[in-house]
Parts: C-alpha cells; structure tokens; sequence
C-alpha cells in the first residue's frame, strides 16, 4: 500500500506544483526545462515536472519514455492508494489527480509511437488508456478517442465494440467512422454497415477523402478542432487510418459507397458581364 505523502512532502509538492504551472506557461524550452528541474529539486514528487521535461525530450527517446514512467510513479505516489481505490471513477473531477492523469496519458502514447514492430509495448499503451478510461469515465482528455484507433489497428474487435457501446451517444468522426469500419470488419457489405457507413460521411464527409487519396493530409497536426471540419478529420485520420488500411477490402468499399464528390468546373461567363 502507498501511503499518502506527510504534511510537510505535502507542502512541499503545493509549491512545486506552482512552479511546474509556470513550466507551462513559459515561452520557451530553455525556461520551461528550468523551471521543471528547479520544481523536482523542491519536490520528486511533482509528476507534472517530468511530464514537461518528457515534452520537451527528444520524440521516441528511450529518455522520454523513462521521463513519462517516472511521472506516472510519482503521481501515484503523490496521490496515495487511498485515493485510488475511494475516488475511481471521479479522476480529473479532483485537481490533484490531474498531474498523473496527463502523465498516463502521455506514457501512453510514448509507447504506441515506439512502433508497430513493438508489439509489447503497444499493449501496453492500450492498458493505459483503459485504466484512464476506469478511473475518469467522462474522459475530459479525449482518451478514447485515441484507444478507439489503437484496438481498432490491433484488431481487438470485443474490446473495440465495448468501448464504441460504452459511449453509444457520441457524435463525432471518431465514433461515427470508427463505428463504421467495425461493422464492415464484422459483417462485411451488409445493410447495417453501409447505414453507419452513410452516418459517418454525414458527420464528416472529409474522413472519406483523405482516407481515399482524394485529398493530401497536411503534415501539421492542427492545433484545434472543429466538429464537421477538415481539422476534425485530420485529427481522425492519425491514429485511425492505419486499421483502414489495414482491413482488406475497407478503402475499396468506402469509395464504391461513397463516391468523390465531383470537382465544379468553372464555366466562362456567355454574353454580356454585368455591372
């Protein structure tokens, strides 16, 4: 059992936390690595400090991945058994769960960028989001956006329709696309898949024409999103157009149901121009 930090660790973790909230806000790497250091060295047990030095460490770094593991231990340690097991189900609701919840988070997706030759670990990041998932049910950090994608590519169909269900009432590309593609993987070209199929394109048609190659995906993940909007499907296709083409038959299926809108030609104007 992990005991819950003494008063004065307590204290101390208060102004480190401070500090570390400073380490977001500063305008450049130099300051934020600093202030992140300087809020360890007031308290180890700050995870929002390693979290910030895990952002700023070099992307698929074994450096990085130990910089998010040490902020998920320490935020556990911080936190407390009690914790845990008296406010599961009510995480992020509590300020102080957020440090540790962002660290998982962000372990999470350090191990599914570690490749898809690293099978292990990307199980492993899968575990991560469910337990997100069990401790904050109401998902303020989009968790389940990303492990729709991920049990989608490693072909966990139960799990995938677990989740799907368990937020039946989303409305978004994520849900609607990812809904999509588990039936046809289920039932193949069926009524039931090509009814979903028409939902998704109606939630986001610009899904259907980066998945096709009808539209190039900007490099740049957009900074935002809008529901409907290109910057939607980009954030879409990500994490999740890799099980789509990894689903024989799906692409083909897609463009046969749901033709490229056909490119306006601009027509020249007949007679005379009007003033």
């Amino acid at each position: 059992m992990v005991r819950k930090p003494s008063k004065a660790a307590a204290a101390a973790l208060y102004e480190a936390q401070d500090i570390a909230w400073d380490a977001w806000d500063a305008p450049d790497s130099p300051r934020r690595i600093a202030l992140a250091k300087k809020a360890l060295k007031v308290s180890p047990l700050c995870a929002d400090a390693y979290a910030i030095l895990a952002n700023e460490a070099k992307a698929g770094s074994d450096e990085q991945l130990e910089l998010w593991r040490r902020g998920v231990a320490v935020g556990e340690e911080a936190l407390g058994s009690e914790v845990f097991e008296e406010m599961a189900g009510h995480f992020w609701g509590i300020l102080e769960t957020r440090p540790y919840m962002r660290s998982r988070v962000g372990l999470a997706v350090a191990l599914w960028r570690r490749g898809a030759g690293d099978e292990a670990a990307r199980n492993e990041a899968i575990g991560h989001l469910q337990a997100v998932l069990a401790l904050n049910p109401d998902d303020n950090q989009g968790a389940r956006y990303l492990l729709a994608g991920w049990l989608a590519q490693m072909e966990r169909g139960e799990e995938l329709e677990s989740l799907l269900a368990a937020y039946a009432d989303e409305y978004s590309a994520f849900w609607g696309w990812s809904r999509a593609l588990a039936a046809f993987r289920k039932t193949g070209d069926t009524a039931e898949s090509r009814a979903l199929l028409a939902e998704a394109v109606e939630i986001n048609r610009h899904v259907r024409d980066y998945l096709c190659g009808d539209r190039k995906v900007p490099r740049r993940k957009p900074p935002y999103y809008s529901p409907g909007a290109a910057s939607e499907a980009m954030v879409y296709i990500e994490d999740h157009a890799a099980a789509w083409r990894g689903t024989a038959g799906a692409l083909d299926w897609l463009r046969a149901q749901s033709p490229a809108a056909e490119k306006r030609v601009p027509q020249k104007a007949a007679g005379k121009m009007l003033h």
